[in-house]
Formats: C-alpha cells, structure tokens, sequence
C-alpha cells in the first residue's frame, strides 16, 4: 500500500522564502519512496512524502517550522494511493 502524508504551512508576513528553505532543509529519519515540495500564493508550503506503509503506519512526517517563520500551526493529512489513471 502507498501512504502520502501532506504538510502544509503558511509563512509568517514576508517569510515564505524562508519557510520554503527550511521545509526543504528538513531531513527525515529515513527516506520516503518520494517527496515533493509546492509553493503557492499568500505564501504556502506543501510538502507531499510517499510510503510504502499500511495506513497506520508509524512514519516519520515534518516537525512544526519555527514559531517566526509560520503564521499558524501546520496543517497534516494522510492519505491511501488508489492507483493511477491513465
């Protein structure tokens, strides 16, 4: 079964730069099959990580970012893959 976990943030004023560098700068304890990273406007973060885990699975997901650097607390989700269509 393939998990994607999501992690979405926004940026304190004028901070999305930096929030997007430390997003990119968090390393996992261990390495998912993928991760993916997006931007978007008002200053967003989304961080897409997939496992091959069942549903429940422990895994390893980003810390909230610094206090100065977001605008409110991350927002998670986790997700089961269905497969792809053509």
């Amino acid at each position: 079964m393939t998990v994607a976990l999501m992690w979405e943030a926004k940026a304190a004023d004028g901070r999305g730069k930096d929030l997007l560098a430390w997003a990119r700068a968090q390393d996992l304890p261990r390495a998912p099959l993928r991760r993916e990273t997006f931007s978007a406007p008002e200053e967003r973060v989304l961080v897409i990580t997939w496992w091959d885990a069942p549903y429940a699975a422990d895994l390893p997901e980003l810390p909230p970012p610094p206090p100065d650097l977001a605008a409110r607390a991350p927002h998670r989700w986790r997700f089961e893959s269905l497969g792809t269509e053509d």
